[in-house]
C-alpha cells in the first residue's frame, strides 16, 4: 500500500498563502546591490531592526553569512560570482515563499547578475534598492584598506576598481548614503515594503 493511501490527506506541503496568513505579512526580498562600502548591509540591518519592531519577520543574507557556509567553497572568479548569486537566490526564494521579509545584500555588480537573481525569486517578489553611493565615499569609509590594496594591484577582479559595476537601469529604489542620514535611508526602504506589506 503506498503512502498516499495511507495518509491521504498529509499529501502536499502546506502554502506559501498559509505560512503568510499565519504571519500577516507578505514574503519579499529586497535586493540591495552597490560598491563595497556603500552601506548596503547598515542600512539593510536598520530596516531589519524597525521591521522587528512593527511585528515584521526578517532575514537578511549577506557575504557574512553567506561566505562562510553554503558559499564557502567559491571564490570571486566570473564563474562563481554567478554560482554565488544563484544560490543566494534561491535560499531567499524558499524565505520568501515561507513568507518572510528577506534583505539580500551583494554588490552583485552587472545586470545579467541581478536579472538572474530577479527571475528566480519572480518579478512580483522582488525589489531592487540601488545604493548609489559615489566610489570615493565608499573608499573614504574603507576600514580593511580594500580599496587601497585593489590600486596597488594587491586585490584582482575588485568591484569598481578593476571590475566594472554595472548601475542598475531601473531600480525599485535608489538611496545616496552621502547624502542621506541612515535614518532617512531606512524609511525610504520602510516606505517601500509599506507598499507590500502592511506595517
Amino acid at each position: 500500500m503506498s503512502d498516499n493511501n495511507i495518509y491521504p490527506i498529509y499529501d502536499q506541503m502546506m502554502s506559501r498563502e498559509d505560512k503568510e496568513q499565519l504571519l500577516n505579512q507578505r514574503g519579499m526580498m529586497v535586493w540591495f546591490t552597490g560598491l563595497s562600502g556603500s552601506g548596503k548591509s547598515t542600512v539593510a540591518m536598520s530596516v531589519e531592526r524597525e521591521l522587528h519592531k512593527r511585528g515584521i519577520l526578517c532575514r537578511i543574507l549577506d557575504g557574512d553569512n553567506i561566505r562562510s557556509g553554503i558559499n564557502n567553497n567559491l571564490g570571486f572568479s566570473q564563474e562563481d560570482r554567478m554560482e554565488n548569486i544563484r544560490r543566494i537566490a534561491e535560499v531567499g526564494k524558499l524565505f520568501v515563499q515561507t513568507g518572510i521579509v528577506t534583505l539580500a545584500c551583494f554588490v552583485s555588480p552587472t545586470e545579467d547578475i541581478r536579472e538572474m537573481a530577479r527571475q528566480i525569486v519572480g518579478e512580483q517578489d522582488f525589489k531592487e534598492v540601488y545604493v548609489s553611493t559615489p566610489i570615493e565615499e565608499c573608499e573614504r569609509r574603507d576600514v580593511k584598506g580594500l580599496y587601497a590594496r585593489a590600486r596597488k594591484g594587491e586585490v584582482k577582479n575588485f568591484t569598481g576598481i578593476s571590475a566594472p559595476f554595472e548601475e542598475p537601469k531601473n531600480p525599485t529604489l535608489s538611496i545616496d548614503t552621502s547624502k542621506l542620514s541612515l535614518e532617512e535611508s531606512t524609511m525610504k526602504v520602510l516606505e517601500m515594503i509599506s507598499s507590500v506589506n502592511t506595517l
